[in-house]
């Protein structure tokens, strides 16, 4: 099991940007896929990016591809997801996830999840 602990959220205007960070604990994060998931008030929580293990393989949301970019250090233990040309639409609490394989978009393939941190964009 690995503990996840987001961070880096806020408000931020329309057109701005933001990097959250996923701080990690526990076993080997370098051996975990990594994602990032958010959840709008009243919606489900929807994918957002995909990470593998190494790092070499990326997956995004069609919603976020070209704003977004989902990055790791393993050697500080952190995911981090750099927002772009935010809108607000993607207001929403924000969620990373680890996974033993690298399970892209399907949240039933991610392990252990953070507590989230809210991302409110402002028009």
């Amino acid at each position: 099991q690995v503990q996840l602990v987001e961070s880096g959220g806020g408000l931020v205007q329309a057109g701005g940007s933001l990097r959250l960070s996923c701080a990690a604990s526990g076993r080997t994060f370098s051996s975990y896929a990594m994602g990032w998931f958010r959840q709008a008030p009243g919606k489900e929580r929807e994918f957002v990016a995909a990470m593998s293990w190494s790092g070499v393989s990326t997956y995004y949301a069609d919603s976020v591809k070209g704003r977004f970019t989902i990055s790791r250090d393993n050697a500080k233990n952190t995911l981090y997801l750099q927002m772009n040309s935010l809108k607000p639409e993607d207001t929403a609490v924000y969620y990373c996830a680890a996974g033993s394989k690298y399970g892209l978009g399907y949240q039933d393939k991610y392990d252990d999840w953070g507590q989230g941190t809210q991302v409110t964009v402002s028009s």
